[in-house]
Parts: structure tokens; sequence; C-alpha cells
């Protein structure tokens, strides 16, 4: 999968205003990936357990999401130095012009991130397959195996009832985490429309807040271990629907719906390019909030499900796992959409996130289960 998802991504560089790839390409490329993605996230989150043990899974899982976003931190900014910033700031350290002779008139710096974002993925993946622990062989035909693999998965679903807990969970996840995704989403498109931020913010808001993710997956090694993955899961939804309510408070003229604030008026708190004004670093610091609990989910989330499901069905169970956090993607964008031409503002859109998350705090709170201590899952 890696190996068919590297090159669609690293096609992308041949997108670009006025020609060189069909918007038609495009999207069956950026589709394409991402299907393969999903498809890839149950293999490499069913290896969980095998790699790390069950007792041992909530640790892997943090730092594994910690080490995501330190990449992720080293690429952004690399990105900046060598293509954004040259020719936007006189800084000594920044080059005059984009490296390697990219031409900005023709967005070559901006396409060049599909070529890093590819190249990224399949060096990531060494490790793991070099180092991961897999299933022995069995020497079954690769047909037979996708056939029993499919009756596997269809017994599990005709004896679902019988983990009560697990479905439960998953319903309940499929809708805190398009909640959380649609944060992640929709928060660039709020601090570009409501903040009034451009390219250059945009782009140090990323690194930024993946430098605060990285925390965000040793939050979920605590929580986990301190209070059980459920009521870690619990603290990062709650966490998450209080800092999207601060946004909802945040303008360049107001801060946290009560202060006023006049940037013509006040001084900057910097002579930088970016964030010069309070409302700004306001809107960071609650940001940092959210990019903090919001990867300890996703931590939290697979830890949970270790924990209430089978070892022997950890693969079946985290299929169908992966197809709750896709399944109702479309309900953020829907309230979202919908939000917005309710109100007219794009914090009555953002705001209807806190619905989905809502929903599936309350769902959360019927499941048994997910407690500090490894525990077999209860079969009814």
């Amino acid at each position: 999968m890696v190996g068919l998802m590297a090159p669609m991504i690293a096609a992308m560089w041949w997108a670009k205003p006025g020609g060189g790839m069909s918007l038609t390409v495009l999207a069956f490329l950026m589709i394409s990936a991402r299907v393969l993605f999903v498809y890839a996230e149950v293999l490499h989150n069913s290896l969980l357990i095998r790699a790390a043990g069950l007792g041992a899974a909530h640790k892997a899982s943090g730092l594994a999401l910690s080490l995501g976003n330190g990449f992720s931190v080293v690429a952004l900014i690399f990105t900046a130095w060598a293509f954004a910033l040259p020719g936007k700031v006189d800084w000594a350290f920044v080059p005059a012009a984009p490296l390697f002779g990219l031409d900005p008139a023709t967005h070559e710096p901006e396409r060049v991130v599909a070529l890093m974002a590819a190249a990224l993925l399949l060096l990531g993946s060494i490790p793991m397959f070099l180092w991961t622990p897999d299933a022995p062989k069995t020497g079954v035909p690769m047909l037979k195996a996708w056939a029993d693999g499919a009756a596997e998965l269809g017994r599990m679903l005709k004896t679902v009832r019988r983990y009560r807990d697990a479905v439960i969970y998953l319903l309940s996840r499929m809708f805190f985490v398009d909640g959380m995704n649609g944060v992640l989403i929709y928060a660039g498109v709020y601090a570009v429309g409501v903040m009034k931020w451009g390219a250059l913010e945009m782009l140090g808001f990323g690194v930024l807040l993946s430098v605060v993710a990285v925390v965000g997956g040793f939050v979920a090694r605590w929580l986990d271990a301190g209070v059980g993955p459920k009521n870690a899961l619990r603290i990062e939804i709650l966490m998450t629907i209080l800092a999207l309510v601060a946004l909802l408070g945040m303008t360049p003229e107001r801060i946290l719906f009560f202060w006023a604030f006049d940037p013509a008026t006040a001084q900057p708190l910097w002579d930088g390019p970016v964030f010069r004004y309070l409302p700004d670093w306001v809107f960071i610091g609650v940001s940092f909030v959210n990019a903090i609990f919001i990867t300890a989910q996703y931590a939290s989330s697979r830890t949970m499900l270790t924990r209430i499901t089978p070892p022997e069905q950890t693969g079946a169970f985290f299929g169908v796992y992966a197809l709750s956090g896709v399944a109702t993607a479309w309900l953020a964008p829907t309230l979202v959409n919908l939000g917005t031409r309710i109100t007219g503002t794009q914090q009555g859109g953002f705001a209807t996130l806190n619905i989905l998350l809502a929903v599936g705090l309350v769902m959360l709170m019927f499941v048994k289960g997910g407690g500090r201590a490894v525990e077999a899952p209860a079969v009814r």
C-alpha cells in the first residue's frame, strides 16, 4: 500500500494552476491515496499489540504520535526556511530565493511538498517493515487469505452483539472523532476567515501546532496509565469542547467574547512579520489546547479498543475501527455548512462541531471497561 500511496502523492507535483493535471485526475489521486491510507492504518493499528504487548500498548501508541508530530515539525520548519520565507523576509539566516531553483511564478515552492510527503512516507515506513514483529507466515495463498479474512469478519459481525461495549464504543467514536477531525480541518479555515491570517501566518501556525502536538502523545500515555483510556477520552473530548467554545469568542477585535481590542491603537507585542497582536496569541494558545488533546485522543482511542476487544480479533475490530473513523466523515462538513448558512457567520458553522463531540461523549458513558487495569474484554 505504501508502494502505491507514495507515487500517487508524488504525482501531485504536476498539479498546478493553468494545466499540468486536471481536477479529475487530482481528485482521483487524493481519494485513492486516502483510501489506501485507511487500509494501511488498519494493518499498522492491528500490529500495535504484537509490537508492544497489551500492557504497553498505551505507551507505544502515544510515543508513535509524538514522534510523528516531531517529524512534522522538522518538515514544516524546513519548508518554511527553504521555500516559503525566501524572498518574503530580509533575515540573514533565510536564503534569498527558494532552494533548488524552484520558481515561485509556477508555484513550485508550494508543489514541492508533494514530493517531500512521498519521501517521508517511504522513509518513515522502513523501520516498521524492518523491525515490527509480524505474524508468522501460514503459507496460505493470497486469494484464500482474503476469502478467509472476509469470512472471519462476517463471523465477527454475526457475534458482535457479544461485544456490546466495543460496539457502543465504536459508535461513540464515529461522532467524537469526526468532530475532532472537523476542528483540525476548519480551524485553519476559521483562522483565515475570522482572524484574517495569510499564508505566512498559517505556515507558522502549522509549525507551532505540530510542536505542541508532540506533547499530546505523552499526555495520552500519562492519562491512559493514570485514569485509564476511557476516562482519558472523556477528559480529551471535554477539553476539546471547552477550547472550541473559547475559539468562537476570538476575533481581531475581541478576546474570549468579553474583552474588546483595538488593533489601530494597541501596541504590537513584537516587530515580527506575523502574530503581532494579543488576539493572535490568545487564539494560538487556545489552539494549543486542541492540538494537545486531539492528538492525545487518537492515542487513547487505539488503547481503548485494545482493552475492550479480544486479542485474537484485534485485526478485525481495527478494521471496523478504521471504518468508524471515515463512515461519518460527511457529518462535520454538512453541519458546518448548515450552521454557517443558518447564522451567516463562520462562528455559527464552527460551533456545530460541538454537537458531534457532545454526542460522542455521552455515548462513551455507556461503555464498560477501559479502566487503569488491563483486563480481559467482557463477552456477553
